[in-house]
């Protein structure tokens, strides 16, 4: 008798120093979607690394919660997991882009913690092989000079991330009727590229995954990338930014934590991130997925997407998306 009450006496203090260890159970990724999407990618990949280079001593566990864009996901955290600090979530940038335009009834960004982004799929302008446009800011005085001899085709409907890249652009050459640009929504990249290659648009507003095969064909030619640097294995292509034109939009691959947990707890969990960031795991995984480096964690994170929702909020104003 003694004996065995020495026994749950032990088993028992061994699991009350696993919990305050955090050891007894896996965390959590949740992946706002289906399996095989960008953010079940990104929470499997993610993940993954995370305990093969020892940065959590378990596998993480992935939950897959598909609606609303995402926005089933988002309300389950703030209102049943506030303060879960074994909970991670992937976002893209689908997620700041709807919560801008209040495409989760009514929750805003500031409802969650962004921990961080460790990779992108980098925005891109592509034109038709033989069109007169030879760089990115023929095509923007273009615009400027007759707004409706441009059109652009894109993967994203009308308000979406796509619209929104050629009127970031045109925002910073002092062009403010942006209502009148004319853009094409259509189903998926392949699709927008098309549309282009046949003449129907002018230009193709997407990302850089969708125009690979495109490239390599000499069907497009591409004006420009919105990323910070040139992208390895894509170095011919310009950014930008070294164009003259301020603006940098990536589908970015990324995760948020709950609001309530601590400091101590979002700081852990940008450390992980960075470590993955860092981890020749994840270099192999960009490489193999076409994304582009793109890292940005902790409290510089936050503070992009904030200027991110910011402008994309005003832009869908803009254009009549929200009121």
């Amino acid at each position: 008798m003694k004996m065995t009450l020495k026994k749950s006496l032990a088993a028992s203090l061994l699991l009350s120093l696993g919990s305050l260890s955090g050891n007894v159970s896996a965390a959590e990724c949740i992946a706002p979607a289906n399996p095989g999407g960008g953010w079940d990618f990104t929470c499997r990949s993610i993940g993954k690394i995370m305990h093969d280079i020892g940065a959590v001593d378990k596998p993480i566990q992935v939950t897959n919660m598909a609606g609303a864009g995402g926005g089933l996901a988002f309300n389950h955290v703030v209102a049943e997991r506030n303060d879960d600090a074994d909970l991670i979530v992937a976002a893209s940038s689908a997620t700041s882009t709807r919560l801008a335009q209040n495409a989760y009834a009514g929750r805003v960004a500031a409802d969650v913690r962004f921990v961080g982004a460790i990779g992108a799929d980098p925005g891109v302008i592509v034109v038709a092989k033989d069109s007169p446009f030879q760089n990115l800011g023929e095509l923007l005085e273009a615009i400027k000079a007759d707004p409706g001899s441009v059109a652009f085709a894109g993967g994203s409907a009308v308000g979406g991330f796509d619209h929104l890249k050629p009127l970031m652009l045109l925002q910073r050459v002092g062009f403010t009727d942006i209502t009148k640009v004319k853009y094409i929504g259509v189903d998926g990249g392949a699709d927008a590229i098309t549309q282009t290659v046949g003449g129907f648009t002018q230009a193709m507003t997407g990302d850089m995954s969708e125009i690979v095969g495109f490239l390599k064909a000499g069907e497009i030619r591409a004006l420009a990338v919105l990323t910070e640097e040139r992208v390895p294995g894509f170095e011919d292509i310009p950014t930008a930014k070294e164009q003259g034109f301020d603006v940098v939009a990536v589908n970015w691959r990324g995760l948020y934590v709950p609001k309530g947990v601590s400091d101590d707890t979002f700081n852990m969990w940008a450390e992980r991130l960075q470590k993955v960031a860092d981890s020749d795991e994840w270099a192999e995984q960009m490489a193999a997925n076409g994304l582009a480096p793109f890292t940005k964690v902790g409290g510089d994170f936050q503070s992009y997407i904030d200027g991110v929702v910011e402008e994309v909020r005003q832009l869908s104003k803009d254009i009549g998306v929200i009121q």
